[in-house]
């Protein structure tokens, strides 16, 4: 079933992971076993979510694909969406399956752990896309012709399809895993003709199953693999812009790290916002740094 919301006008679909997140967060270093004060938040989460929430403070109107539970959570995480002028109208919702949630402890030294539990989005699998066969969004005679934001939380089996369904054909794919533990789910999307991938440096080792030194080594590779575009992150070091006819490679401004979950979510929606508004490789690369940079520094507000 659906939810028949702000459907009449979006700029993107975003299409995965849309959930919970619970984070708790200490300004110290830590390690396996380590029990220190900081502070714990719940704030909406997931890879899809968390695009759509850093498209929409850049200016668009994303709308999301994915699957909420019809449970208090869910409702309630419908209306954080819409708070947020994000499109929820074409929602899977569905009465057996619980709203999803993510779990992660971070220190000054970053990630320390994380439990994502996405078995619902998994569990719905291609009822998700119906918009995108009905007539609502698309046929498979008249494809979606808009940009796409795709995560690596759905299953292999679905992203396949994907990779092949005519669905697609026309659409804008921007594609990012939703962590390096899921980045081989991408493989049948690695060649797509109109894929653009965001990974990191050890994401695309990942895919290619190698290990990189830099991004621009990475998505040389990645390139001469048959991609058709990417970009490779690699924390506060060179990230790189890749297609088959030319290689960029900057170096993100220093910050001091306040926070890492949503950064690629938030370098790969500045990098969609200044793509669609025309800005040439160069500039949207660097308004893509800049922009995860005052997130991971926690200058940009969630």
């Amino acid at each position: 079933m659906t939810q028949a919301h702000d459907i009449s006008h979006h700029d993107i679909l975003c299409i995965g992971s849309v959930l919970w997140d619970v984070i708790g967060r200490s300004d110290r270093a830590m390690r396996v076993g380590s029990d220190v004060p900081g502070r714990i938040v719940r704030v909406p989460g997931g890879v899809a979510m968390n695009i759509a929430m850093a498209l929409s403070r850049f200016g668009l109107t994303p709308t999301l694909l994915t699957a909420v539970g019809r449970d208090p959570e869910g409702d309630e995480l419908i209306k954080a969406a819409q708070v947020r002028g994000i499109g929820t109208g074409y929602i899977y919702r569905s009465d057996d399956l619980p709203t999803d949630t993510y779990m992660a402890v971070e220190g000054a030294n970053g990630l320390i752990a994380a439990i994502a539990d996405a078995h619902s989005l998994e569990a719905a699998g291609a009822k998700i896309l119906r918009p995108l066969e009905d007539g609502r969004l698309g046929t498979s005679e008249i494809p979606y012709s808009g940009p796409v934001a795709l995560d690596g939380n759905l299953t292999t089996e679905l992203l396949r399809e994907i990779a092949k369904s005519p669905l697609f054909a026309q659409a804008d794919l921007r594609v990012a895993p939703a962590s390096p533990g899921k980045a081989e789910r991408l493989l049948p999307l690695l060649t797509h003709p109109r894929a653009t991938l965001y990974v990191n440096l050890e994401e695309a080792g990942l895919l290619l199953h190698t290990t990189f030194d830099t991004s621009t080594e990475a998505a040389t590779a990645l390139i001469d693999k048959g991609s058709h575009r990417v970009l490779v992150t690699n924390g506060g070091q060179g990230a790189t812009l890749a297609d088959q006819t030319d290689c960029i490679t900057q170096t993100p401004p220093e910050v001091l790290v306040a926070r890492v979950t949503g950064a690629g979510d938030t370098f790969m929606a500045a990098h969609i916002a200044a793509d669609l508004r025309g800005a040439n490789s160069e500039t949207a690369l660097a308004e893509a740094l800049k922009a995860a940079a005052a997130y991971v520094s926690g200058d940009t507000p969630l």
